[in-house]
């Protein structure tokens, strides 16, 4: 491929976001997405809420995407009611969201789940979620670090294959594992850290790359996505 890939990132939708003299509703981001995709090789586009009908024809243009991290995902998408530690929905990101991950998914384009992308992609693939664990998010609004060991064998192990110690933060994670998923990686305390789908360069992680320096997973969905990109057919 002669140019960079082109990798969608999906946004936050803030209500009354500040910057300069302006406080108003923003499609917004954590700069560490984009710097991650451009540090790894890629060109980072954004990708906010639209309309899920519209979904298809943004990832035909995409070379990989990546689902990022942010609110939890409404209970009532996995069949459950909402615990009173569950957080508000983003019901315009939910909808979104899942529409890009099954355009993706038809298409065969390289797809990288982040925490919440990584939840996501389990329910969009029929899984659950545990609504409430404790020990992965110690302090409100900071970063945290645990160790996580991947799975040997998997595509989590082939770009990381060590345990390593991570940035984290989260109180939810994967409980039943959708349709075709496999557990890639693991917390010490046996949460799931990781999942893919085998056979494909599909990978949720729960943990937050964009917020540390190891750009391994990242480079690796450029790789494929450089050549799902030069192939101009479907990605692996």
């Amino acid at each position: 491929m002669t140019g960079r890939p082109l990798v969608g990132i999906s946004t936050y939708l803030e209500p009354e976001a500040r910057w300069g003299v302006w406080r108003m509703d923003a499609a917004l981001l954590p700069v560490g997405y984009p710097r991650l995709v451009q540090r790894a090789g890629g060109i980072a586009v954004m990708l906010p809420p639209d309309e899920p009908e519209r979904a298809a024809a943004a990832v035909a243009r995409l070379d990989g995407l990546v689902i990022a991290g942010g609110p939890d995902v409404e209970p009532v998408r996995y069949g459950a009611e909402p615990d009173p530690r569950t957080g508000p929905p983003c019901r315009a990101r939910d909808a979104w969201e899942l529409a890009l991950i099954e355009a993706a998914l038809a298409a065969h384009r390289p797809l990288l789940g982040i925490c919440r992308g990584m939840q996501l992609l389990n329910v969009a693939l029929g899984g659950t979620l545990v609504q409430h664990l404790d020990g992965h998010a110690e302090v409100a609004g900071v970063f945290g670090e645990h160790t996580v060991k991947p799975v040997p064998g998997t595509l989590c192990a082939a770009a990381v294959p060590e345990e390593t110690a991570v940035p984290t933060y989260h109180h939810q994670a994967v409980d039943r594992l959708g349709e075709g998923l496999i557990a890639s990686a693991y917390a010490a305390d046996g949460t799931v850290e990781a999942v893919e789908l085998p056979g494909r360069w599909v990978l949720g992680v729960q943990w937050h790359p964009e917020m540390g320096e190891d750009v391994r997973i990242m480079r690796e969905l450029v790789r494929a996505a450089g050549a799902s990109g030069a192939a101009g057919i479907p990605g692996a």
